[in-house]
């Protein structure tokens, strides 16, 4: 790959590896005045492919973002598992403190939100526009309620009659 190729991949947040070798690098840090530089380099690689990991957020191996960063919230109090899947504008939020902690092989659908602290079992699947507030069993499929229509300020009872 060409030096031409990296530098468009890393700008449009396709190349990660620098970013995830910051942040490993950071957590096996324990030197204040470094730490702060990792932290704040980490912050501006995460912003520039337009996502955010907090500082402490425990990852077992680095996961699938098949869109790269775009639109990740990942709380500092979040930890995920083994072979996750996480697509774009997911937001891993915390509450009070405490943040969801995923399992291993978990599937995580384009614009879900996980807040508080839930767990989410092993290879479990949360659908795409979901919020998550509860926890999920292992091998679980979540997905969101049928929408509702609300159609104007006449009542519900005046359709059923037409």
């Amino acid at each position: 790959m060409g030096m031409k190729q990296r530098f468009v991949d890393f700008s449009r947040g396709d190349d990660l590896r620098r970013f995830w070798r910051l942040y490993f690098w950071r957590e096996r840090t324990r030197s204040g005045p470094l730490r702060s530089l990792l932290t704040f380099l980490c912050a501006r690689s995460a912003n520039a492919h337009g996502g955010y990991v907090g500082a402490g957020a425990r990852f077992e191996e680095i996961p699938s973002l098949p869109h790269g960063l775009h639109g990740v919230f990942i709380s500092r109090a979040a930890s995920v598992g083994r072979g996750c899947r996480i697509y774009q504008n997911v937001t891993l939020g915390e509450v009070d403190g405490k943040a969801p902690q995923i399992g291993e092989g978990v599937l995580i659908g384009a614009g879900a939100v996980l807040v508080g602290g839930i767990t989410i079992g092993n290879y479990a699947k949360i659908g795409a526009g979901v919020t998550v507030f509860e926890d999920v069993p292992a091998g679980a499929t979540v997905v969101s309620v049928a929408p509702r229509v609300i159609v104007g300020p006449r009542k519900i009872t005046e359709y059923k009659q037409a």
